[in-house]
Order: structure tokens, then sequence, then C-alpha cells
């Protein structure tokens, strides 16, 4: 049995109208988790047992969120993640998402599953990251950097938490991945969105549209499918050699947390770490990034930035993090329920809350900048 959602924090009406309005394919594949979900509630639980320490008689009267990492200054520290198909939630698509980032001054990750190819996110001219997974075959990986760099793009995420994709009992349920073509009861559940359905159909395709030219799958089941199997099982720390090699740009690591594995990222030459289990949706039961952030910190020292990846729905979550250690926080739920409710209009006005909130907890606990957040550490705040 599924359990109950864990909660959505600020986003919470955008996730409920997403939910309304996603077919429950899309709707179960953005929320779900692999395994027994144990992860998927483990990423809130964490913010859930710490609490903040309220200061008084400070001069907050002027709050500042500036911050960066890979080269970028931000307005606030925020990544929007990578997320896999998320231009099937709503026409917008990526592009639209990645509009929003740029209207916040903040940054967006491309996910190599996007609807949307990186060359009409880019036109965004948003502070964008490009995500790969390393394929098998090295030569598409390889003209995948070739574009990023063509599109200007200068900082890359290598995910490397998904050599295997795990049983998701949701998507087994509704046969995402598990077909190449839509069965009759995946297009009656599709119909059953009205809303939605004349939305796609005025979007810009059903494709992957950032991998259509490395597939002769049709549709996006299919392509999907034949792209995942080909994610390069084999892959070691040893053939970051190569691709440090293939980039010469910013290299982020993301899917750490293990403190072995951030010392070995490190000595390999990656710029900055992002501490994720994919959302709960690879490993489970593991651990959340931010339970992991202070002994991550301790291993590698505060030369190399890490963004916790994972449960942020708050602004005292961010201000959490970023008093363990981080230097930004990123997520990728809340945006695309943003998305998925009112397109680019729904990521600004997430984006918008979330500032807004952060501001808040920032004047609330006496800091007025990242810097001094960040130089008070674990002060800030209890654990329970």
């Amino acid at each position: 049995m599924t359990r109950a959602l864990p909660d959505d924090g600020a986003f919470a009406d955008m996730a409920r109208q997403a939910r309304r309005r996603l077919p429950r394919l899309f709707a179960d594949y953005l929320d779900g988790g692999a395994h027994g979900e144990a992860t998927l509630h483990a990423n809130r639980a964490a913010f859930g047992r710490r609490v903040l320490l309220p200061r008084g008689l400070r001069d907050v009267s002027q709050i500042d969120l500036t911050s960066g990492f890979a080269g970028m200054t931000l307005d606030a520290p925020f990544l929007l993640s990578p997320v896999g198909f998320a231009g099937m939630f709503h026409r917008d698509g990526e592009t639209g998402a990645a509009q929003a980032a740029r209207n916040h001054g903040v940054a967006f990750g491309v996910s190599s599953f996007a609807i949307d190819p990186l060359e009409r996110i880019a036109t965004s001219n948003a502070s964008l990251l490009a995500q790969i997974y390393v394929l098998r075959d090295r030569a598409v990986t390889r003209d995948m950097l070739t574009r990023a760099r063509n599109c200007g793009i200068s900082n890359l995420i290598l995910t490397i938490d998904t050599p295997i994709t795990p049983l998701r009992e949701r998507d087994r349920r509704n046969g995402f991945r598990d077909r190449t073509r839509p069965s009759l009861g995946q297009w009656l559940g599709l119909a059953s969105r009205p809303a939605w359905l004349v939305d796609r159909m005025l979007g810009q395709g059903n494709i992957i549209g950032n991998m259509a030219s490395y597939t002769s799958a049709r549709g996006v089941l299919a392509q999907a499918r034949d792209i995942a199997g080909r994610i390069d099982p084999t892959l070691v720390w040893h053939d970051l050699d190569w691709l440090r090699h293939e980039w010469q740009g910013a290299l982020l690591v993301k899917g750490i947390l293990h403190p072995d594995d951030a010392r070995q990222a490190a000595s390999c030459g990656a710029d900055g770490l992002i501490l994720s289990n994919h959302g709960g949706r690879q490993l489970d039961p593991a651990p959340s990034p931010l339970d992991m952030l202070e002994e991550i910190r301790e291993a590698t020292g505060d030369a190399i930035p890490l963004i916790v990846d994972g449960g942020i729905r708050h602004g005292g979550d961010v201000v959490m993090a970023l008093a363990l250690g981080a230097r930004a926080v990123s997520f990728g739920r809340p945006w695309a329920w943003g998305l998925a409710a009112r397109g680019k209009a729904g990521v600004e006005d997430g984006l918008a809350r979330l500032r807004r909130e952060t501001v808040d907890i920032m004047a609330l606990t006496g800091h007025t900048t990242i810097h001094t957040l960040r130089g008070a550490g674990a002060s800030v705040l209890r654990a329970f």
C-alpha cells in the first residue's frame, strides 16, 4: 500500500492543482519513489527533526540572498533540479520553466530527458546547467557535450546514482517505461484529463526532444525505455578522467551521499557536489541529503561547493541547509508542480513564495546575508 504523500510545504496549492490536472501516469511519475518510498519521506522528515532559533534586536531591514557557485552569481541560492519529461506536464515546457528561473535570477538544470531540446531551452538566457548521463555509446555523450558548449553553457551536472532503474511501484502500475506505446487503459487515462490533453495538442510535440536525434524509437514511452536502457552501468571513477578531458567547464557531480564518494569526486576534479538521493527514486531506504551534509562537509572542507537536493519545501528548509554548510539548495518536484499547474506562471509563483519565505526566516533568525548565515553555522538551529 502506497504511503500518504509527504508535506508539500509552500507548494501545496500548486501540487494539488497539478495532481488534479495531470493524468495519473504523469502525476504518479512526478510524485513517486522507489520500492517502499521510505527515502521519499525521509527527505522531508530530516527537516522536521530540526528547529531554527529566533534572534532579536538586530537590524534586518534589508535582506540579501545573493549567492552563487560554479562561477554563477544568483539572486537567491536556488537551483531548479533537472526533471525528466517535465515538458509533458504543460506546453510551456522546460523553456518556460527556465524563463521563470531567469526572471528570478536562479539556476536551471536541463534534464537529458527534457521534452524541449537543449537548444530551445538555451534561448531563455537563464543560468543553465546541462545534466547528462554517460551512455554506453560515448559518441552520444560527446555530442551532448558539444551541443551544451555550442549553446553557451559552461556548467555540467553528471548524475551518478542511476546505474540501474529500480522498481518504482507507481510507474510499474501505470506501465510507465514498460511499454513502447500507450495501452488502451493509458489512452483512457490521458483522455480523462481533457484540459491537459488539449494543452498537449497545442504543444511542441510528444517526444523527448533533447534526445530525439539519438534514438529511432517513436513517442515518449518508447524513447524513455530505449535511452534509459543505454545508460552505462559500468561507469567508474576512472571514467571521470575521460569526462574531465572532454569538458573544460565546471563539473558538478550529482548523487553523492557517502563521504568517501565525496572525497573521491573532489579528487577527480569535481567543481561542486550535489548531495541527492534522486528524490527517493533510486536507493530505498537511503539517508536524506540534509542528514549527510555535515559529515560530507567535514570530509571535503569548504573549498568545494555542496548543494543539498531533496525535500526542500519551505524557506526554513533553505536556511537550515545553508547553515549546515550548503552553498545552495536544489529542488525538482516543486517547480514541476508549478509547471504542471499553471505553466511558466506557476513556476514563477512558486519561486516567489519560496524566496519570500527564505527572506522571512533569514530576518527572524537575525541574518541579513547568506555569508553571515553560513558563518553562524549550526548555532542557528537545534536538532532533536
